[in-house]
């Protein structure tokens, strides 16, 4: 027994700290599957560009979890880039890994179209929401206009020839959702999915807004404006803004190598977590 004594006292703090992080509360949409948004913001034509990039890098990250990553809306530009992007991810704890990735995505590089050779600086929005569940969200069919449309795809050019898109219209938020599949019925199954889990998201930030607004710091605030991420391509360089995490690797990044800040900003939430239940 003094023999091991040494030992055991050494492997102290770690049990003390694993015993903490199983009495952390837990987030209950961390099992859940996510909506994906992106959104090209402030840049343009690059901005849009950038949005596509972003895309990929999620798509290939996905694909190396083994999760299934399903495309619901995308409004592509004539240069390649994308005006808007909806899928729905699905696989086992997809929410929890890709929670911290909310907020806005900046670029630093030289685009394409410069011909002077001069870096340029553009951004793109992502939001990742936990899918709603039947028991989550109730919504009153008197709350939502529902239009059908035809389908489009880039430069004009219909998809199909029938009235299959579905725009569903909630009238007490003024939020829109689109589903621009072949099936009228499987759209309104999407639109209204997606639905819910936007409104879904809106009662969790209003609860959480309650109950956090005296911290000052979340690595996960959930705030769409906020800039957490920065891609400087003549340096290849990422710099995560909120625990101020610098990589150069960016290509490997971009190729959906996303696991080393993913931890990070993990390990990053939960030392908050402790930090605030031990204070």
């Amino acid at each position: 027994a003094a023999e091991e004594l040494p030992a055991l006292r050494a492997a102290l703090p770690k049990a003390e700290h694993d015993l903490q992080l199983t009495l952390l509360p837990k987030d209950e949409a961390d099992a859940r599957p996510a909506i994906l948004e992106i959104r090209p913001g402030t840049g343009g034509d690059e901005a849009a560009l950038f949005a596509a990039d972003l895309i990929r890098m999620y798509q290939r990250y996905v694909e190396d979890q083994g999760w299934l990553f399903d495309v619901i809306e995308n409004q592509a530009t004539e240069l390649g880039g994308v005006k808007e992007f909806v899928a729905h991810i699905k696989g086992e704890g997809v929410f929890a890994k890709l929670k911290y990735e909310s907020g806005v995505h900046r670029v630093q590089r030289v685009p394409s179209t410069e011909s002077g050779g001069r870096i340029h600086t553009s951004a793109a929005t992502v939001a990742v929401l936990p899918e709603a569940e039947d028991v989550d969200i109730h919504i009153d069919p008197n709350d939502i206009r529902i239009d059908t449309m035809r389908a489009s795809g880039a430069g004009g050019q219909h998809v199909n020839t029938t009235d299959s898109a579905v725009r569903i219209t909630h009238l007490p938020t003024g939020l829109i959702v689109v589903s621009a599949e072949k099936s009228q019925h499987r759209n309104r199954e999407i639109a209204m999915q997606v639905l819910k889990t936007r409104l879904y998201d809106l009662e969790r930030a209003r609860v959480d807004g309650e109950r956090s607004a005296d911290r000052k710091s979340q690595v996960g605030s959930g705030d769409r404006s906020e800039r957490i991420r920065t891609y400087n391509y003549p340096q290849g360089r990422m710099t995560d803004h909120r625990i101020g995490l610098t990589l150069y690797r960016l290509e490997q990044i971009l190729q959906g190598d996303l696991d080393e800040i993913i931890d990070a900003l993990t390990s990053e939430a939960q030392a908050a977590l402790l930090a605030e239940m031990n204070g």
